[in-house]
């Protein structure tokens, strides 16, 4: 085998992975473990419940008709065989990095930076995505309680017919501002604005149930199978969440067992709440109303009602809903690029951590400018489809990363294993696999030119330059 390739596939042990982290009870890590089961769910749930749901039904209902409720139920089926897979490798390699970390330690290095290229669009793609969306709402908001909206000269991304969409742009200073200060009170701040979210999304089932119509339903999959699973596709981005968990590694404490809970408590509460609204969304309004509706559910409620206070009241928790999906991506986002500098195949700029906060500093800079100039400038749509083809082939490698680290360290302790395996994870695989061939050939195109991107800059810079290589760190080249 020639050398580069030995070099490209050699893998950090895990052993390795621990003693960066601390984990190992020798010191070494630089993160501050201050995370418990409780925050770390909301996290997760904070990520996904916000992300998809106050406004992705007006992408998805026009692909799919009424039939985008199966689209949630298969895009929940597979991002739940996913996530059993990620509370194994979560409790198994508990580190900052989420599965480009999990990848290191069993595909090798040069498969690590692939992954880390769909994590850093699957990041920073869907908090400029959900940032946008969280511009719609405000809008809604100010309209309703102070009879004035901001111009669309400053509300929306060129395409839409504006110049700029400053209050996406605000919004992800705002979350780099927190971001700063440290992860603990991010994560507080993050949980009180999860439990609002539920509330009102609560309230609009409740209430949005009282305009139920069956005729809603008539023309029920329009565009056939091919609508529902491009649907899918569209809505999978919304299960980014159940990543953003296991970027925290570092910072939870007892994560070997608390992230394994919190991944699957995520998923439980994720899943209901999506699939309930969705149904409820569909049969109180035509779908033909939904195509190029903004601040959707808001909306929703206000024509049910016949009055502007319900739908005040949704996109006032919109608003701080998105605002914790923010929070978070932007969070996990910093973690990962952390994880990469820390392996030395990004300079060392991105591992450096502030001694009073014990956070990332320069790394929440530099993602807080380029996601504020994506929402700044690009529209919803194309965000949302890019989000989710980074979160399939992510969530691939992880359920293909459980397999190879049952054979390669059997032994390794596990705070959850994977029920029904090996069948769950090649599930997983396949699940995954089938979204990706339903998104348009231009997603899966762009896509393709970022990873070859992010793979060029490992080859010229990353393999020279990662502590594999110079011997800070002990791996496996076998």
């Amino acid at each position: 085998m020639a050398p580069w390739v030995q070099q490209a596939f050699r893998r950090k042990s895990v052993d390795a992975m621990a003693a960066d982290s601390g984990l190992d009870g020798h010191g070494g890590g630089q993160l501050a473990r201050s995370i418990g089961l409780f925050p770390l769910t909301m996290i997760g749930v904070g990520a996904t419940i916000g992300t998809g749901i106050f406004f992705v039904l007006t992408e998805a209902v026009p692909v799919a008709g009424p039939a985008v409720v199966w689209s949630f139920v298969i895009a929940g089926v597979v991002a739940g065989l996913t996530a059993v897979c990620y509370a194994e490798l979560a409790g198994a390699v508990p580190v900052s990095g989420s599965s480009y970390s999990y990848a290191y330690a069993t595909l090798g290095e040069v498969v690590a930076m692939g992954v880390a290229a769909c994590l850093l669009l699957e990041y920073g793609v869907s908090s400029a995505a959900v940032a946008v969306g969280w511009s719609q709402y405000l809008n809604q908001f100010l309209g309703n309680v102070f009879g004035f909206q901001i111009p669309d000269l400053l509300s929306q991304s060129p395409e839409g017919g504006g110049l700029l969409n400053l209050p996406a742009v605000v919004l992800v200073a705002l979350c780099a501002f927190l971001l700063v200060r440290g992860a603990s009170e991010s994560a507080t701040v993050n949980a009180i604005m999860v439990v609002i979210k539920v509330a009102v999304l609560v309230m609009f089932v409740v209430i949005g149930a009282t305009g139920w119509n069956s005729d809603n339903f008539a023309d029920f999959a329009p565009f056939g199978i091919t609508g529902i699973t491009g649907a899918a596709g569209i809505i999978f981005f919304a299960y980014i969440g159940l990543d953003a968990v296991s970027t925290a590694g570092e910072e939870v404490r007892d994560p070997r067992r608390t992230m394994p809970l919190a991944i699957i408590l995520a998923l439980l509460i994720v899943t209901t709440v999506y699939v309930a609204v969705a149904v409820v969304a569909v049969a109180a309004q035509p779908q033909a109303a939904f195509e190029g509706q903004e601040a959707g559910l808001a909306a929703i409620l206000e024509n049910v009602v016949g009055a502007s206070w319900p739908g005040t009241v949704l996109a006032a928790g919109a608003i701080i809903s998105i605002f914790s999906v923010t929070l978070v991506t932007i969070y996990g986002q910093t973690r990962i690029l952390f994880a990469i500098g820390r392996d030395g195949m990004l300079p060392r700029f991105f591992q450096q951590v502030n001694a009073r906060t014990r956070t990332p500093v320069n790394n929440t800079v530099v993602v807080a400018v380029a996601v504020a100039l994506l929402a700044g400038l690009l529209p919803i749509n194309f965000l949302a489809e890019m989000t989710s083809i980074g979160t399939l082939v992510a969530f691939l490698v992880v359920s293909v990363g459980v397999i190879i680290l049952r054979r390669t360290a059997p032994d390794l302790p596990r705070g959850f294993r994977v029920p029904g395996y090996p069948v769950t994870p090649v599930l997983s695989v396949l699940g995954c696999l089938w979204i990706i061939t339903n998104l348009r050939p231009v997603t899966i195109a762009v896509f393709g030119i970022w990873v070859a991107v992010v793979l060029v800059w490992y080859f010229t810079y990353g393999i020279r330059h990662s502590r594999l290589r110079t011997g800070d760190v002990s791996g496996d080249v076998s």
